[in-house]
């Protein structure tokens, strides 16, 4: 292998590297979004109830992150308002999605 193709390779695994840790949340991520379009008015009701999924290096994943699973969870028969959150580790060693539900 000649220096020259050496130093591309080396060049192509740097690039690669510094455009993941450029990345926002290759580290770690949690981050919450709201699902509802219309936040005009939202009302959030007195329950809460919560949903997950879960996946190991994109290779194991197990859950049930709906919105009707997260409703049960919380005893909400109406619901008012959802949330999802993203929990990332080290890109995918580690991620979770939540769905968060609230309502009466």
């Amino acid at each position: 292998m000649s220096r020259s193709s050496r130093v591309s390779r080396a060049a192509v695994l740097v690039a690669m590297i510094l455009s993941l840790l450029a990345s926002p949340g290759c580290i770690y991520m949690n981050v919450t979004t709201p699902l509802d379009t219309d936040l005009d008015e939202t009302l959030l009701g007195s329950k809460v109830g919560k949903s997950s999924a879960h996946s190991v290096l994109g290779l194991v994943a197990w859950g049930d992150a709906g919105t009707q699973a997260a409703a049960e969870d919380g005893d909400i028969e109406v619901l008012r308002h959802a949330d999802t959150e993203t929990l990332l580790v080290l890109l995918f060693v580690y991620a979770r999605t939540r769905t968060v539900v609230y309502g009466d």
